[in-house]
């Protein structure tokens, strides 16, 4: 069973009812479980000096330390522990006191239960980004990973993907959301397996696609029923929340969630607790949420196609995994990964790939990203039956597909003075496209936007236009 948070939560007070009782309460109502309590307030600081406490209750009123007292050696001693005030004593004045001391927050023992459970989140939320926010930066100067062999599975060189790897070894352990965006076919199903590798959490990964589920599905598949819950309900049966108890539900394609949907799925990870259909009895949710999704949630969210409080609880923490054509350094080995793949399921010998394929492939967009490419290879395995593997199919692959352009950009003859001529700044475009192809005319072609025929004319009238010397 795993505890939560990561770091302990230390109650302090000289009444062991009301430790037992606000125990309870944080654990049935929150999670809560990594809790320690303390009766005698001279105990409190040798305790911290051990370390792994990272928030404190305190009650005012205590024989020994006061905790006023135990505030102010807190805040010099431990300044990384926060401290939040549970007191008997409703004053103004005690209250302003307190914080100035450097409390959190400051609560009354006769307050709603459901306040104070609050702020307890609140502080956990605060440490926990502070955390991050910390092994974020510390990963991204060192610029290395402490854990490479969570990544394993992801073949990159790409200094970016690595940035990524660092911020989700970051926020791996914590509680809160996970977004994953990136286009079809990047590979944000691996980035996930990445995660709940990288969270300790003893549970197992459960995922479900959430696409063209409506609003009465996606509840019986989160939630689960009762036996009786509708009509052929004959037995309960468990939803994917409680399935993945202790580890990571992980939501794919969270961008076509309808609304109806959407607010289920909000109050899920504003309250941690769901009812199964047809029961009254509520449950905890004790995994953690990941989500992905190829859309531009931004844009959604503009929209309203999605809802905005759903999409900011969703961001909390966000990973956007970079496309191929932002990552060409990534072609080659991702080619041989893959060829030594379909060799191995076809049953052939590893092929010898030529030495312009991945220049060329380096030169094409890439709609369909890192998926499009592992299909490429497999499809040129499959007919492969010499030693050496043939371009033929790749470039057949590549003159099917749609262009793929992005935002045009800036006029780049802005800056010249005085202008190339036409016929100047055609022989610049047909240079540079051989260039990046490799001196294949396909791909050359395909990247000027014109026909190969078109492009081998400009290639023969250039070389009749050249002086001979």
């Amino acid at each position: 069973m795993s505890t939560f948070p990561a770091f302990g939560i230390l109650l302090v007070d000289d009444e062991p009812a009301w430790l037992r009782s606000l125990s309870l309460t944080l654990e049935s109502s929150a999670g809560v479980t990594n809790l320690f309590l303390c009766q005698d307030s001279r105990d409190v600081l040798p305790l911290l000096d051990k370390g792994g406490i990272r928030l404190a209750l305190l009650d005012l009123t205590m024989p020994g330390l006061s905790g006023e007292e135990l505030l102010a050696r807190i805040g010099e001693e431990h300044p990384e522990v926060a401290v939040i005030i549970v007191s008997g004593v409703n004053q103004l004045d005690t209250a302003v006191r307190c914080m100035k001391l450097g409390a959190f927050d400051y609560y009354v023992k006769t307050d709603d239960e459901d306040r104070l459970v609050s702020g307890v989140l609140r502080a956990i939320r605060m440490i926990e980004l502070r955390d991050e926010n910390r092994a974020v930066s510390d990963s991204l100067v060192a610029g290395t990973l402490s854990r490479p062999e969570a990544f394993a599975a992801i073949v990159t060189r790409s200094r970016a993907m690595f940035q990524v790897f660092a911020y989700i070894e970051a926020v791996a352990k914590s509680s809160q959301p996970l977004l994953v965006t990136g286009e079809s076919g990047v590979g944000k199903e691996n980035v996930v397996r990445a995660v709940h590798g990288l969270s300790g959490r003893p549970g197992p990964l459960v995922a479900v696609n959430v696409a063209g589920l409506d609003d009465a599905v996606f509840a019986d598949t989160l939630f689960g029923h009762v036996r009786g819950a509708y009509t052929g309900a004959e037995a309960a049966r468990k939803g994917m929340i409680e399935e993945a108890a202790a580890g990571t539900l992980f939501l794919d394609e969270i961008g076509d969630l309808s609304i109806a949907s959407q607010v289920k799925l909000l109050r899920l990870l504003q309250e941690g607790e769901y009812f199964a259909l047809g029961s009254d009895v509520p449950k905890r949710l004790r995994a953690r949420v990941v989500v992905a999704t190829h859309r531009d949630l931004a844009a959604e969210e503009a929209a309203g196609r999605l809802r905005r409080d759903l999409y900011y609880r969703l961001r909390t923490h966000h990973a956007h995994i970079p496309p191929l054509r932002e990552r060409p350094e990534d072609i080659e080995p991702l080619l041989r990964h893959f060829l030594a793949e379909a060799a191995a399921c076809l049953g052939k010998p590893v092929p010898t790939p030529p030495r312009e394929l991945a220049g060329c492939l380096a030169a094409y967009a890439f709609p369909g990203n890192v998926r499009e490419l592992r299909a490429m290879v497999y499809d040129a395995v499959s007919l492969h039956a010499g030693r050496m593997l043939s371009m033929h199919s790749f470039l057949a692959a590549v003159a099917r597909a749609e262009p793929c352009r992005a935002t045009p950009p800036p006029n780049p003859f802005t800056p010249f003075e005085p202008l190339p001529t036409f016929a100047e700044a055609a022989g610049f475009l047909v240079d540079e496209a051989m260039r990046r192809s490799g001196g294949n005319q396909t791909m050359a072609a395909r990247l000027l936007g014109i026909s190969q025929p078109a492009l081998s004319k400009r290639l023969k009238h250039a070389v009749r236009q050249t002086p001979i010397t």
